[in-house]
């Protein structure tokens, strides 16, 4: 059974930082490429950062220079750094993995971060 298990999230005043976990089990964690995606109240998910196997990256322009994805492939788990938090960035950040050369992907559950202005 795939269980992406995220954590980290909660409430943090503007410029704060918090930094987001995901453990991954029941997958072969270097087979997939992992990421955060996140979705605010009335807006559609959105993709934050992507990290293949080899530590390729890939993020929204909202988040550049702002937030940081890496993984330990040793401990199946994937980061998601944030600094300079902004009020904007309040939503339910979502960890996500998707089998290299495939279309299977599976969710977390979900994490709030609340940024308080």
């Amino acid at each position: 059974q795939v269980q992406l298990v995220e954590s980290g999230g909660g409430l943090v005043q503007a410029g704060g930082s918090l930094r987001l976990s995901c453990a991954a089990s029941g997958i072969i964690f270097s087979f997939h490429v992992m990421g955060w995606y996140r979705q605010a109240p009335g807006k559609e998910r959105e993709m934050i950062a992507t990290i293949t196997n080899g530590g390729s990256t890939n993020s929204a322009d909202s988040v550049k220079g702002r937030f940081t994805i890496s993984r330990d492939n040793a401990k199946n788990t994937v980061y998601l750094q944030m600094n300079s938090l902004k009020p904007e960035d309040t939503a339910v950040y979502y960890c996500y993995a998707r089998r290299i050369g495939t279309s299977t992907n599976y969710w977390g559950q979900g994490t709030q971060v609340i940024v308080s202005s």
